[in-house]
């Protein structure tokens, strides 16, 4: 299903999904068909091209609705929107992806296309720099040295200078948030700082569960004051909301 959500148009044949998917055909064949017969994917008789179904949308609502973390996180989203004019968002570790679970953006729109259910890879920008800045020293050098980073954006292209990320993560942890200033368009930043659940009590204890991210048209004079409140956003949410995490 994460191959067919993002392949170019939204529909694939079974070749392209077990290549994408790295499986053989008669397996990639079983599993549509299950998914098929619950209505999460469907199949064009004539083209022969899967689609996402249209049960994942009874998926999604349900999801949406039983996720509380959307609502006792909406206040200090908002409170992020309207200090810095942009997008904010809660987004939760699993595994070696990023998830958004909650979003704000301010009553005029914001036209930065990042919504709940859109996943990054867990390196990836100023979100990816908060959690290497983070993790414990054996932890953040081994996700360097296998990779991939995705800190500078696909790291087929853009090659990442592991004595600056160092540096910079060195910063980072000084500061309390990580940033990047290209994010998707030359114009627009994100900062981004960790949630941790503090619930085990002792700090050396504390499990890193997310990061709380602000993305907007952000003066690079904006950015540190901005970084800041994003930061103690993230502290206020790790105290007050450990029961969720």
């Amino acid at each position: 299903m994460f191959a067919l959500a993002h392949t170019a148009g939204g529909a694939a044949t079974l070749t392209e999904v077990c290549r994408e998917v790295g499986i053989n055909k008669s397996k990639g064949l079983a599993i549509l068909n299950t998914l098929r017969s619950a209505g999460l994917v469907t199949r064009n008789d004539r083209s022969k091209n899967y689609r996402l179904g249209p049960g994942l949308l009874t998926l999604s609502r349900a999801l949406l609705d039983q996720n509380d973390l959307s609502h006792v996180s909406a206040p200090y989203l908002a409170e992020l929107v309207r200090a810095t004019g942009g997008v904010a968002l809660l987004g939760l570790i699993s595994d070696d992806r990023f998830f958004v679970v909650a979003r704000s953006e301010p009553p005029t729109g914001s036209g930065i296309n990042i919504h709940v259910g859109h996943r990054f890879p867990l390196t990836w920008g100023a979100h990816g720099k908060a959690v290497l800045a983070a993790l414990a020293e054996d932890e953040r050098e081994r996700i360097l040295f296998e990779g991939p980073l995705y800190v500078a954006g696909d790291p087929g292209r853009h090659p990442v200078d592991l004595v600056a990320l160092r540096t910079e993560l060195e910063e980072c942890r000084r500061v309390g948030y990580a940033q990047d200033l290209r994010v998707t368009r030359p114009d627009v930043a994100a900062v981004a700082a960790v949630v941790m659940d503090r619930s085990a009590g002792a700090s050396e204890d504390a499990r890193l569960v997310g990061c709380v991210v602000a993305v907007g048209v952000f003066a690079p004079d904006e950015v540190s004051g901005f970084g800041k409140l994003v930061s103690s956003t993230a502290c206020e949410m790790s105290m007050h909301l450990a029961s969720f995490w």
